[in-house]
């Protein structure tokens, strides 16, 4: 008997091992497959600082890009290239631009359209890694953009229905029947911010079950415990008395049930409630993260009681982590947002005098410093303009958008209040606040899907991608395994090759590309005549659930409106440009195929008549056959004396492809100021060419040498050009200058650099429009720490 009790007790200690071990290998699993994911779902976050929130049309937006790491809010240097644009109420784009971006950082400038209608308008900027993720994970943020030219109603929402989006959020994602849960809630008008109302939830009866009213900016929260199949409605009468109703989210009738809160000072306890089919115990995992870092993992079993999770905050990362209960299928069944407190905040302080004349020199002293005052090495962008009482909606500021606003869904009303005055009161509404906006980055069927993710748009790291689709013309079918070239007249000559895939496409990436250029697009002629192609936009098709705010104007402020559109006038008819482009330094100026095995200034030879005169009697690498009325251009081969290729070289014209040897020798040989040879076979791409001949005109515009009609030449913009802010510097000499200076944005610094005692000094002038103006500095460290200081002074008239 007693050798049967341990025979039996042997097995059921096997059977629990093996159980255990099974259930630990799928925790394992989880956190792999975790790490695989954040491994390559490199997250960036983008912060713009704009030089004003309010422009004219006619102005110019000047802007600086911080890119950073998402989990760590470091510089991250991986893409190359940003796109800013600006964006109507139907998100047509008004405005577009590419911008250049070293170490995680880049600035820039876009002049604003003269046809643009006054209004509110969203600027986004983003990177084509970024493009890989929701929209909601672009920088956005609204500018007012006034068209004094044509007329305009100064406040059209005040003409629209009244109208308000109420939301309702049951902490955990889910209503369950007979379990108690706590139910958030936000209500906004058209304008976006928090309304104050009453509310009541009501039942099938019309009877009220919970009454509720906001805390603050229209979001609060109350406790609801649902009855069995009962259907709920909301009700609200906002402070006019009009009454409104909403639909409520639905009672399921088996589900889990969420609650999170602060154990202690030093833990956060979650705890999971389940309403299941059967009885019989469940098994859950929780995966909670910080911006896919500090990771933690852990396992309960569910039965008829809760179960309870403690988590170490101290393992957890500052600002917003994601705490996700998983079924035992690894199905997310419950999800929430906790936000723990950064401890640090970049302090910036700047020292400016209260009071100056018109074209007066202005030394603005700033410092930066973080924890315990200590002086800190600071990236920062500083703006200085005319606060002209024109109403507008104030910029974000760093260190509260890298927080909150970056991460969360929606438009965040007053962001930096939720980092003043700490205490009991503001940590419970920012609870709140992680309710009600949802988590806006992980798509869990990607994390734990059955293959490595994959990603369809790679990041810029060495230059811009342009994507294409080679087609067919007669009936528009994609074209396979075609050779593309792709090339503009540029100096030195690129080129850039791909072969297209199934669906056609083709991708160049193209290095140093400023500007607008006309770029080439061809097949290898010679070979493939009946394609052609369809260039794809570089800037996003897909587009955030952020209303634009509502547009207002108070017509008693049209005299300062009519100021400042006189003003921009002035300026753009009197003052020189109010940027020059820095000269473009040539970091390598040879060609892409590098040094030529074989060099030909024809001005140091006599001149021939004929480009197969000069071919055959000065260029010794080249053999010139004629074949069937066809001529044909042959390499000889420098490895191989006395061999040469038996199929034409790649030729180029002022580095566009050219693949008909019969216009090159057509071609006035005294409009080419040179000729180039690789005298070898030459790799690029997937492609192999028998030795390369160029020829370069005098004014590298191809001499007038006709395309074949079937080569696309477009426009294309590249990265706009490096731009300096002007602004004139009065001396005793130019003081009294009878040229007007209306200049309301004194000063544009994009690139300001505190050093290691943390101080650094910027000057500029003030100008003839006296007024009160707002310095705005934003800035951030090289571990992340952020900050931003807002400070005034006034300017009168000077004195003659």
């Amino acid at each position: 008997m007693k050798l049967r009790t341990f025979i039996c007790g042997l097995l059921a200690l096997a059977f629990y091992n093996t159980s255990y071990a099974q259930d630990d290998a799928m925790l394992a699993s989880v956190r792999q497959r975790f790490g695989l994911y954040t491994e390559r779902a490199v997250q960036e976050k983008l912060f713009v600082h704009i030089d004003r929130p309010f422009y004219l049309v006619g102005e110019t937006i000047w802007f600086k890009a911080y890119n950073l790491n998402g989990a760590t809010h470091r510089f991250l240097d991986l893409s190359k290239v940003g796109y800013l644009e600006v964006l109507d109420s139907e998100n047509n784009a008004v405005l577009q631009t590419k911008f250049a971006m070293v170490d995680g950082r880049g600035n820039g400038s876009a002049l604003v359209p003269s046809t643009l209608v006054s209004g509110k308008y969203k600027l986004r900027c983003y990177t084509n890694w970024m493009k890989n993720f929701s929209a909601e994970s672009y920088f956005e943020t609204s500018v007012s953009i006034l068209n004094p030219f044509v007329r305009f109603d100064p406040d059209r929402a005040s003409k629209e229905e009244t109208r308000y989006d109420v939301q309702f959020f049951p902490e955990g994602g889910h209503l369950v029947s007979g379990i108690e849960s706590k139910v958030a809630f936000r209500a906004v008008g058209v304008d976006g911010k928090g309304i104050k109302f009453k509310g009541a939830i009501l039942n099938q009866q019309n009877e009220t079950v919970r009454e509720f009213e906001p805390e603050l900016n229209g979001i609060g929260y109350f406790k609801l415990k649902p009855e069995e199949n009962a259907v709920y409605k909301a009700a609200i009468t906002d402070s006019k008395g009009q009454r409104f109703e909403y639909q409520f989210p639905k009672v399921e009738p088996q589900g889990y049930i969420m609650e999170v809160k602060d154990s202690t000072s030093a833990l956060v306890k979650v705890t999971v409630t389940g309403k299941l089919e059967n009885e019989e115990p469940a098994t859950i995992y929780l995966l909670a993260h910080t911006r896919q870092a500090n990771a933690v993992f852990g396992k309960k079993g569910l039965g008829k009681g809760p179960a309870v999770f403690v988590l170490e905050k101290a393992k957890l990362g500052e600002g917003i982590s994601q705490i996700t209960i998983f079924n035992e299928k690894l199905k997310p069944v419950c999800e929430r947002l906790y936000f723990k407190r950064p401890e640090k905040q970049l302090a910036i302080d700047a020292q400016v005098g209260k009071s100056f004349i018109g074209r007066e020199k202005v030394a603005m002293n700033i410092s930066a410093a973080t924890g315990q005052a200590l002086p800190a090495w600071s990236n920062l962008s500083v703006a200085v303009y005319l606060d002209d009482s024109i109403q507008y909606q104030p910029q974000h500021d760093m260190h509260s958008y890298l927080w909150l606003t970056a991460d969360l869904k929606g438009d965040i009303e007053n962001p930096g209040y939720y980092f003043q005055n700490v205490n009991q009161n503001t940590d419970r509404q920012l609870d709140n606040l992680m309710l009600t906006h949802g988590w806006r980055r992980l798509k869990w069927d990607k994390v734990f899907g059955g293959q490595l993710v994959s990603f369809e748009h790679l990041p810029e790291y060495d230059g811009h991608f342009i994507h294409a689709r080679v087609l067919n013309r007669a009936d528009g079918k994609p074209a396979v395994n075609k050779d593309a070239y792709l090339a503009s007249l540029d100096v030195p000559a690129r080129l850039y090759v791909d072969r297209s895939d199934n669906e056609g496409r083709v991708k160049f990436e193209v290095r140093q590309f400023t500007g607008p250029k006309e770029i080439t697009l061809q097949t290898d002629l010679a070979n493939d005549s009946t394609y052609r192609f369809e260039v794809a936009t570089p800037f996003s098709k897909q587009f955030s659930t952020t209303a634009v705010p509502s547009f207002f104007f108070d017509k008693t402020l049209e005299n300062q409106l009519l100021t400042r559109s006189v003003n921009m006038q002035t300026g753009n008819a009197f003052l020189p440009r109010i940027y020059t482009e820095k000269k473009a330094v040539l970091t390598d100026s040879l060609p892409f195929f590098g040094v030529p095995d074989e060099k030909y200034f024809l001005d140091d030879f006599t001149r021939f008549p004929t480009m197969e005169e000069v071919l055959r009697e000065y260029v010794k690498g080249i053999l010139v056959r004629r074949r069937q009325k066809e001529f044909h251009l042959r390499m000889i081969d420098k490895l191989l004396p006395n061999t040469y290729y038996t199929t034409d070289p790649l030729m180029l014209l002022d580095g566009i492809p050219v693949f008909d040897a019969d216009k090159i020798i057509e071609m006035d040989p005294l409009k080419v100021k040179k000729i180039e040879l690789i005298s070898s076979r030459y790799f690029l791409g997937p492609m192999t060419f028998t030795g390369i001949v160029s020829f370069s005109t005098y004014r590298g515009d191809l001499g007038g040498f006709e395309l074949d009609p079937k080569v696309l030449v477009m426009p294309y913009e590249g990265v706009q050009a490096q731009r300096e802010f002007y602004a004139p510097k009065y001396d005793s000499n130019n003081a009294n200058s009878r040229i007007a200076d209306f200049r309301n944005l004194l000063h544009w610094a994009p690139n300001v650099t505190t050093g290691k005692d943390g101080k650094a000094t910027v000057e500029f002038y003030t100008s003839d429009q006296t007024g009160r103006y707002k310095v705005v500095i934003q800035g951030i460290t090289p571990d992340g720490t952020a900050g931003s200081k807002t400070v005034s002074f006034d300017v009168r008239k000077r004195s003659l």
